[in-house]
């Protein structure tokens, strides 16, 4: 397992990586009282009359403490990466608690419909399936459509790194998603 983690931690893309790194380490930081949040939040004034740059970075960094609430909102950031993935495999096969079965593309709403049903706010997970949609159309719809990529990295971002391949080993004989239309056969 832990090695399994290590694996997935090395296979990131360096910016994804160095960015997570700093966050668990900034966040762990403030619940353990290392650090003070009220060193880290984006103030103008301190930035520009005590050249406090540090905070124009470190605001990016710090959620909160990490507490049962802070588990709680950041439910609206896995919803996000559960409607893109959703979005970009659609024709898996899923089971909801053993319960029905239902394609992946459903996933999101799914898991929506249950947070309703338990009693918690529909909302959090609602604000994450837009940010979610916004993010496909703008990464995966948009870009099919005018040949122009909105969020791509800068070319001053990937400058300042070095220009890594990342390599992830799959079985040959494992199929995530339909295949390709050329490699479909009809007999």
């Amino acid at each position: 397992m832990a090695q399994a983690v290590e694996e997935w931690y090395k296979q990131m893309p360096i910016i994804t990586r160095s960015y997570l790194t700093a966050a668990v380490v900034t966040t762990i930081g403030c619940s353990l009282d290392i650090i003070s949040p009220y060193n880290l939040y984006l103030n103008p004034k301190l930035v520009v009359k005590q050249y406090q740059f540090w905070r124009l970075v470190t605001n990016f960094l710090y959620f909160r403490k990490m507490d049962l609430d802070f588990m709680f909102h950041i439910n609206s950031l896995t919803f996000m990466m559960v409607y893109v993935w959703s979005k970009q495999n659609p024709f898996i096969h899923m089971s909801f608690l053993g319960l029905f079965t239902f394609t992946a593309a459903y996933l999101p709403w799914v898991l929506l419909g249950f947070s309703v049903l338990v009693g918690a706010s529909g909302w959090v997970d609602l604000l994450g399936m837009i940010a979610g949609h916004a993010y496909y159309f703008l990464e995966d719809v948009y870009p099919r459509m005018t040949g122009r990529r909105p969020l791509r990295t800068p070319s001053f971002i990937k400058a300042l790194f070095a220009d890594e391949a990342v390599v992830v080993a799959r079985p040959a004989n494992v199929r995530f998603a339909p295949p390709p239309a050329e490699e479909v056969h009809q007999d």
